[in-house]
């Protein structure tokens, strides 16, 4: 049965080769998270479905279309998370957080679920990094997090990145936002399609982010969210943009970012680069949400953070080249042959992988011309060769394999590699 030797359709395996490349990645994004203060938080795979439905929102194609949903041995229904955010705002109420030093800072690296149809870069098990901060209403926490986004993908080595931003406004504002949506989208009804229709009835923001050309091209026109903004709003988006401008992040108002999650208010945003190959979104899931605690049952408290796929994000960076540290050989190889030379091989590669040192020794029964082609494929620094002989002096040779040039080495515990 074929299935049984390859990976469900939406998978993907990540092998040895290209781990040291994620590891790269998810290092650097924690190490600059916590340079501003984030602290990792790890939470659960699955989670109770009502904190999706109830969190990111009944009418979003996540909830509807996406989840991976099923009912557990006690007959409770739960899900496997589609996204970061629900589960460390459960977490923070969960484990009283958010009634500690305010603001809460945190980061996670998680894997995901959505079931959609996988394509380039698109997976139903995929990797995200995120951040959360709980607390802070000002505008200065915005223009934090556009920071944190922007120095991320700078650490990566991803310098032609532009910051789009857009405004969603508070309740007030979108409630008249999607009236005029409405009015607008009627006159064409005729022609959007099934979809974008059932979306009118019941999240019309959502129209605008529906891939097909001719509702492109129907959205094209709508009115902008920008002109709907009570004068809150209209001042906070400005400070917001004053703080980018003052600390030189490149941005650009692109007042069609919506977010197909209900929780979003105020800024929001995604991270583009662009190369000659066009432009790439690189983190596309960003922005503020007023009403998410409140909406899981605790006090009113604002939030803002973002989250990257991993998968996209590498994509972009073997694309454009950027460094990934090489990956570290195997220092030493241990030679042997003989029964004897084999456990004296054993046990000094133990003595040095105890001060740090990465060493191998024959696992396979191989011959000598075997083992040195082996400890070749390691692409081993160093090898040694364990014989009687050796083991009778207590001492052989430590041969460079770059240079070919040797050296004297003792056979106990006091082995010495450069």
């Amino acid at each position: 049965m074929a299935y049984l030797t390859s990976a469900p359709r939406g998978t993907k395996d990540i092998l040895p080769e290209e781990t040291p490349k994620w590891q790269y990645l998810e290092k650097t994004l924690l190490e600059t998270a916590e340079l501003f203060g984030f602290r990792e938080m790890r939470i659960p795979t699955f989670e109770h479905t009502e904190l999706f439905s109830r969190s990111v929102g009944d009418t979003t194609d996540v909830v509807q279309k996406e989840m991976y949903t099923f009912t557990d041995k006690g007959d409770r229904s739960v899900t496997l998370r589609p996204e970061g955010t629900a589960g460390v705002a459960r977490a923070a109420l969960e484990h009283g957080l958010l009634g500690d030093a305010l603001p809460l800072k945190v980061s996670y690296n998680i894997t995901c679920f959505r079931y959609e149809k996988p394509g380039s870069g698109r997976y139903r098990e995929f990797h995200q990094f995120g951040v959360e901060l709980y607390g802070a209403a000002s505008p200065a926490a915005d223009s934090e997090i556009l920071a944190l986004a922007y120095h991320c993908l700078k650490e990566v080595g991803l310098g032609s990145v532009v910051l789009e931003i857009n405004s969603l406004g508070c309740r007030e504002c979108r409630k008249r936002y999607t009236q005029a949506l409405i009015q607008y989208f009627d006159r064409y009804r005729g022609q959007l399609c099934g979809t974008c229709l059932e979306r009118l009835e019941k999240n019309p923001l959502r129209v605008l982010d529906c891939k097909n050309p001719e509702d492109q091209r129907i959205a094209a026109g709508a009115p902008s969210i920008l002109d709907y903004l009570c004068d809150d709003c209209q001042e906070h988006f400005r400070e917001v943009q004053a703080r980018l401008t003052e600390a030189g992040i490149p941005y650009r108002v692109e007042p069609t970012i919506v977010r197909g999650l209900d929780y979003y208010t105020r800024t929001v945003f995604e991270m583009v680069h662009t190369s000659p190959n066009g432009e790439r979104v690189v983190c596309g899931g960003g922005g503020r949400y007023g009403g998410l605690i409140e909406e899981l049952g605790g006090n009113p408290t604002e939030g803002i953070g973002f989250a990257m796929g991993l998968e996209r994000l590498l994509a972009t960076m073997t694309a454009e080249g950027c460094g990934f540290p090489p990956e570290e050989p195997c220092q030493v190889y241990l030679a042997s042959m003989g029964e004897s030379a084999g456990v004296r091989a054993f046990r000094l590669a133990s003595l040095l992988r105890e001060r740090g040192i990465s060493a191998q020794c024959d696992l396979m029964g191989r011959s000598l011309k075997a083992q040195m082609k082996y400890a070749n494929k390691l692409k081993a620094r160093y090898v040694v060769v364990i014989g009687e002989d050796e083991l009778q002096r207590g001492e052989g040779l430590l041969k460079s394999m770059d240079t070919g040039e040797t050296t004297p080495v003792r056979l106990d515990e006091g082995i010495q590699i450069p």
